[in-house]
């Protein structure tokens, strides 16, 4: 999906934040999605298929920064309803250890060059944000999500503020 480079980037993983951990009211995504089918992922029946128009109504690029890699693409992009997105590709393990930061936390950086982005993930944490402030000459919100509960209204409000900033 080319994009405009005065648009911001979404990076959106997909483990936690889409396909939510669990809570004591249940999973938001439960009842949305009919059962896998057989051989399937059991946690896709997880994903609320609402959160596809509200992620491609957000203005900004959205692109994937998930292990799922190019199977977001195939599975959970078709739940969601979302057109094929770029997928972030990762360093080998080894390539990137940085102590406390997040492994994925340079590669994001180095995709954006320089756009302003925005980084949703559940293990964000706040070497991350140091790096990133550090490292990257444009803006950028690391916002993490409860993986208990997934992406919420809270979180896309928080998100939407951001992106309507200048």
């Amino acid at each position: 999906m080319p994009g405009s480079a005065e648009r911001p980037l979404l990076f959106l993983d997909v483990d936690g934040p889409l396909i939510p951990f669990g809570h004591p009211g249940g999973y938001p995504g439960d009842r949305a999605v009919s059962p896998s089918p057989a051989g399937s992922n059991p946690l896709l029946t997880r994903i609320d298929p609402r959160h596809g128009p509200r992620l491609s109504a957000l203005p900004c690029d959205l692109v994937w920064a998930t292990t799922w890699m190019s199977d977001a693409n195939d599975v959970i992009g078709p739940l969601l309803g979302l057109l094929e997105l770029p997928v972030v590709g990762w360093p080998d393990p080894e390539e990137d250890d940085e102590g406390p930061l997040h492994w994925k936390t340079r590669s994001l950086v180095g995709w954006a060059a320089g756009r302003s982005f925005v980084w949703v993930d559940d293990e964000i944490a706040h070497a991350d944000r140091v790096w990133v402030s550090a490292h990257h000459r444009g803006r950028a919100l690391l916002h993490r999500v409860d993986p208990r509960r997934g992406l919420t209204h809270a979180d896309f409000r928080v998100i939407d503020d951001w992106l309507a900033r200048p």
